[in-house]
């Protein structure tokens, strides 16, 4: 469904304001700290992510399927092979 629609709705009605920013031409000059900072974090296990993993090239196109649904949560990887 159109949820768009609703969205503006929303935000007339309760007057919300909304503004968008573009990461590198507000913040792009801090790139190589945010790097720097998160790849620490990484090392760390401060940060860490999710990925969702399907086994088999067979089940590839039930797993896009998903990902286009919403139904995975993180990263969708599709292992086509142990190694």
């Amino acid at each position: 469904p159109d949820r768009l629609g609703l969205l503006t709705r929303t935000i007339l009605t309760k007057r919300i304001k909304m503004q968008g920013f573009i990461i590198f031409d507000d913040y792009g000059h801090r790139y190589g700290e945010f790097f720097d900072q998160m790849s620490a974090w990484l090392k760390e296990g401060k940060i860490t992510f999710r990925e969702d993993i399907v086994d088999g090239l067979e089940n590839a196109p039930q797993a896009f399927i998903g990902l286009l649904e919403g139904k995975n949560f993180g990263k969708l990887v599709v292992r086509v092979g142990k190694d």
